[in-house]
């Protein structure tokens, strides 16, 4: 599990001057042709994605919810003395069918500002603290009172910001052919770059192209082991620079390779 963002229900003070910047470079640029190259997505319905997911998310996720409501309370308190109020994080993410949902965790970074007023980046204002509960995903806990309401899943694409939505093609677009998870552990070959857009979003398609009873219990197992594998969260605090666009291949890139890419270009 992965956190990102800063502590608001809405997402344009998340866009830095820069960041437009490169999106708008990279949507006008190449956007229509990625939409032109790629390939359509076909979502899978069956029995069990239309009723049985849903229940499955109720059987696991009220019973958690339920034995979580101390540990998260003890961890509410101890955010109120981390970074104050508020204590909760609430951001605007997009789920099924692009709808809209407030989703709540708990607040893990401070609002230090720069000498111009501006937020600093998300990485240099986590505490102490927040760092701890990102590396055990113990901010997202809360995400389970989602999954009851059903604006999440168990099992699905991450729910990004809605102003990730107005960069993607209309492939990755459709990871919100189903309910949004908390989490969508990988599918692709071993070795990949796993913090790298294209990958995640093209491993969201396969899921929605895939979903079955039994694709969600090896997911379910994957995320159980990926949850208590300690080697895997050294980097987990920082999060994750920003999805921009696309690169002349039509591959999902962050904000990091979106600077890299324009600034090889005015050199050559």
């Amino acid at each position: 599990m992965n956190g990102m963002g800063t502590e608001t229900v809405g997402n344009k003070n998340l866009i830095s001057n820069e960041e437009e910047r490169y999106a708008a470079f990279l949507k006008e640029r190449n956007l229509a042709r990625t939409n032109d190259m790629d390939e359509p997505v076909r979502p899978r319905r069956n029995f069990y994605s239309r009723y049985m997911k849903r229940a499955l998310d109720l059987l696991i996720g009220i019973p958690v919810f339920l034995i979580l409501l101390p540990f998260n309370l003890v961890f509410g308190i101890c955010t109120f003395f981390d970074v104050g109020r508020p204590v909760f994080y609430k951001q605007t993410r997009i789920g099924r069918d692009g709808k809209p949902f407030i989703m709540i965790k708990f607040r893990n970074m401070n609002n230090r500002t720069d000498e111009n007023g501006i937020l600093l980046p998300p990485n240099e204002r986590v505490t102490k603290f927040g760092k701890f509960m990102r590396k055990f995903s113990l901010d997202e806990l809360l995400n389970f009172w989602s999954v009851v309401k059903g604006d999440m899943s168990i099992i699905g694409p991450r729910p990004m910001p809605e102003f990730f939505v107005e960069r993607m093609s209309e492939r990755h677009k459709m990871r919100h052919a189903v309910r949004p998870g908390l989490e969508c552990p990988y599918t692709v070959p071993e070795g990949t770059l796993l913090n790298n857009y294209y990958w995640k979003f093209e491993n969201d398609v396969w899921y929605v192209e895939n979903i079955s009873f039994r694709t969600d219990l090896k997911m379910i197992g994957r995320l159980f082991r990926l949850t208590f594998n300690m080697s895997n969260r050294g980097d987990h605090a920082g999060g994750l620079s920003y999805f921009v666009g696309y690169d002349d291949d039509g591959h999902a890139i962050s904000l990091r390779q979106a600077k890299e890419m324009y600034t090889l270009e005015q050199e050559s």
